[in-house]
């Protein structure tokens, strides 16, 4: 019996899915270039192990660490091809990052993937540098190294693996292609998660609006007969169900605590794009080089989910294939409306962790001036984490750091509820983005003052 859970707080929004939902995810045409940055992962930065003028091989890893270092994952050649360029590129967190241009090349020949490797018998160690080495991510958005998360502390007990099939995001629709598709992958992938990890049960949890796709579930699972036991969970269609703080809420009774991780709670959590990508890793030994995505919008005359070679830059394509209508274009996101970033333009690479591209007109984005908080308390009740924004708001405002510290500003999931809901338009996720780069900076600060202060201390002693 599929069972509906759900957590306290969030929003309700227009999803908006209806014109990509129910359609398969596209091989997009090969790109004659891609564009691919070196640094796609939270952790130690990569360097290029390729210069300009060199021929790569698909698969082939062009850039990695200088040492093998756990917090790293090396980034692959996501087509065969000549090395034009290594320079800096916009990237879709508006940053300038170094990139690697590859022109493709049908004379380079052949791929350049790992041997399969069995999982369910090779050792633990083997089974986490094959994840490493396979450049994978979390692809639900935050992009950390997947091999980190599923190997938390020895002291944290692990009780339930999730597989996050939830795709709150409003527009986002490729999580629910690659399960239409790619069920027995991705529940491999899963049972994959579960032997090199040692844990008994894990769950799949989407929202009900995908509750069609559970039979396809069900069935991949008994078709894998995998040991341990799998289930399917739905949870009731509100945002943020997929972050995985409200998902293990929901799915377990469980909360994660406050600074804490999923590991805290007893659980993993992996979105089912990055079980899919693990699957492919062992079953066929290729490296992430390519993922799924949904590009739709208002000014999007083609919405589609596709499957693009990482580093493809859309701005490359024939207009006619997403018919982009520019007199409409109010707004490029790269991600969901949530918590996507808005973009200058569409000549932006994909990345690992890209799970759409949003064309939005005016009609869909929200762009009217801010007013007065009037202490409605709308984004107390909204907010999913159970904070307090206004406090945090008014305490960012008078540049006290630690009181918003204290409040719960390194809490905040970023879903953007208390944004959406309120009614003076105040841009609260923004504003608690760049708090909470400002507080890092202070406690950096504080650190070394007090360090200072220490070392000079115990000179004049």
């Amino acid at each position: 019996m599929v069972k509906k859970c759900s957590f306290k707080g969030g929003i309700h929004i227009p999803y908006n899915k209806d014109r990509t939902s129910g359609k398969a995810a596209e091989l997009v045409p090969s790109p004659k270039q891609v564009v691919i940055p070196l640094n796609q992962h939270f952790g130690v930065s990569n360097k290029a192990i390729v210069a300009v003028g060199d021929t790569v091989k698909r698969g082939q890893k062009i850039a990695c660490a200088d040492a093998p270092v756990p917090m790293s994952v090396p980034v692959h050649a996501s087509i065969a091809g000549i090395v034009k360029k290594i320079e800096p590129r916009l990237l879709s967190n508006n940053t300038e990052g170094i990139c690697i241009v590859i022109e493709s090349d049908p004379s380079v020949s052949g791929d350049e993937f790992m041997p399969p490797l069995d999982p369910f018998n090779c050792s633990k160690d083997e089974a986490f540098a094959r994840i490493q080495e396979a450049g994978i991510v979390g692809m639900g958005g935050a992009g950390f190294p997947a091999h980190i998360k599923i190997d938390p502390p020895p002291e944290k007990k692990i009780d339930f693996i999730i597989a996050d099939g939830a795709e709150c995001e409003a527009y986002l629709t490729t999580d629910e292609a690659a399960i239409r598709s790619k069920a027995d992958a991705i529940v491999n992938g899963l049972a994959i998660l579960m032997a090199i990890s040692g844990v008994n049960t894990a769950i799949i949890g989407m929202e009900d609006n995908k509750a069609d796709l559970v039979p396809t579930l069900e069935k991949a699972i008994e078709n894998g007969n995998y040991p341990g036991s799998i289930t399917v969970s739905l949870c009731q269609t509100r945002y943020p169900q997929g972050g995985e703080k409200l998902l293990i809420k929901a799915l377990t009774g469980r909360e994660v605590p406050s600074g804490g991780l999923p590991a805290d709670a007893g659980c993993i959590v992996q979105n089912v794009g990055t079980l899919l990508a693990i699957s492919e890793a062992f079953t066929l030994g290729r490296p992430l080089i390519k993922r799924g995505l949904t590009v739709s919008g208002g000014a999007c005359a083609h919405p589609r989910n596709i499957i693009a070679p990482i580093g493809t830059v859309l701005g490359d394509f024939d207009p006619e294939y997403f018919a982009i209508d520019y007199d409409k274009l109010d707004k490029i996101i790269f991600g969901g409306p949530m918590m996507g970033s808005s973009v200058p333009h569409a000549n932006i690479p994909i990345q690992k962790n890209t799970s759409g591209i949003l064309f939005l007109s005016a009609a869909e984005t929200y762009t009217q001036e801010e007013n007065a908080c009037i202490r409605c308390g709308r984004c107390v009740k909204d907010c999913s984490i159970r904070l307090y924004p206004v406090l945090m708001n008014n305490a960012l405002e008078a540049g006290d750091f630690e009181e918003a510290m204290k409040i719960g500003l390194l809490d905040c999931i970023e879903c953007g509820s208390c944004t959406f809901n309120c009614p003076a338009r105040i841009r609260l996720v923004q504003r608690f983005r760049v708090g909470k780069f400002k507080l890092r900076n202070y406690l950096a600060a504080k650190k070394a003052r007090a360090e200072a202060k220490a070392a000079a201390s115990k000179l004049r002693s």
